[in-house]
């Protein structure tokens, strides 16, 4: 009996272990996948950034953030369409400057070339 409970303790450590191995290594994946799909992004020309909206007086109702190693920037898309209006949501956007008067204090005005959602 003394032998029995041993075998079936270190039975069950065995399949835990597998398991926690197993997960593990799905992360793993999953991160280096995520990292794979930034740097195809990113050498794209695509920027990562977040819908903003903001109801404050002289803020543009939509933004999107950027950020940077030096705090975060703001963009005023003239052009974004309903489908990505959506606060917080996470985006990849290709963009151009705009060299007219801002519409608002807080953002430079862009035009959207492409954008589509961050897979989360």
């Amino acid at each position: 009996m003394k032998y029995f409970n041993f075998a079936v303790i270190l039975f069950s450590f065995l399949i835990v272990s597998c398991n926690t191995s197993h997960k593990t290594t799905t992360t793993n994946n999953s991160e280096n996948e995520s990292q794979m799909e930034s740097k195809k992004m990113t050498e794209s020309g695509f920027t990562t950034g977040t819908i903003v909206h903001s109801e404050k007086e002289g803020d543009c109702p939509i933004t999107i953030q950027v950020d940077e190693e030096e705090g975060a920037i703001y963009y005023d898309p003239i052009n974004i369409t309903e489908d990505f209006q959506n606060n917080g949501e996470q985006v990849w956007f290709k963009f151009t400057r705009l060299r007219m008067m801002n519409r608002c204090d807080n953002a430079s005005p862009i035009r959207i070339e492409e954008i589509q959602l961050i897979n989360e």
